[in-house]
């Protein structure tokens, strides 16, 4: 680090770095107080779409037994076709919303197929999306986490670090200003009282 010079544009320099440090610290603060409110809602939703894909997978175990029937092949009945993504900016960090969910159903005979199956295909898409909102709101809740980091750093390094390093060296170099001031004045009375004594 280099040596902060004691003079006096040096000190109104660190006084509007000060300032500066000190004007957006509050506005970094609430930002990380509304990323801290979202973070807790992405959380909230996450859960909330697990206990849903939870819920789908014990409704499918509940309603529909006969899916121990190994002669449907029910894994390969619905697929996901599209899936659009959209991004919205929450305080300065882009998070992922999911917009819809395209399937292709696969084509088996109406006559030949079980009458069970069409609520099987049902429950398979709200599962499939199920699983794909659980992917987004994971990425949503991880870049949120990301963002809350970063400006958690920003406020512990203004907080922490750069508003007191700044404060001292403002207090330094008003020490040393105020001191050549008063070495400069006794300077002038000693001078004073020479030209004095060499005039008497």
């Amino acid at each position: 680090m280099s040596r902060t010079p004691l003079n006096k544009a040096e000190l109104a320099r660190k006084k509007r770095n000060l300032a500066t440090y000190e004007r957006f610290l509050p506005s970094l603060d609430m930002k990380r107080k509304q990323l801290l409110v979202e973070r807790r809602r992405a959380k909230r939703d996450l859960d909330t779409i697990r206990e849903r894909l939870a819920a789908t997978r014990q409704r499918v175990a509940d309603t529909l037994p006969m899916l121990a029937d190994t002669q449907v092949a029910v894994e390969d009945l619905v697929t996901i076709a599209d899936v659009e993504v959209n991004s919205r900016n929450i305080v300065g960090v882009t998070v992922p919303v999911l917009g819809d969910v395209r399937f292709d159903v696969a084509s088996t005979g109406y006559l030949v197929r079980p009458h069970w199956v069409d609520r099987v295909i049902e429950l398979l898409k709200t599962q499939l999306r199920e699983r794909v909102a659980e992917k987004i709101a994971e990425e949503r809740l991880a870049r949120l986490e990301a963002g809350l980091k970063t400006v958690t750093q920003r406020v512990n390094l203004f907080d922490k670090v750069l508003i007191p390093r700044t404060k001292e060296q403002i207090k330094r170099i008003q020490i040393a200003l105020g001191d050549a001031e008063r070495a400069g004045v006794v300077r002038a009375k000693i001078a004073k009282r020479k030209r004095a004594e060499r005039a008497s």
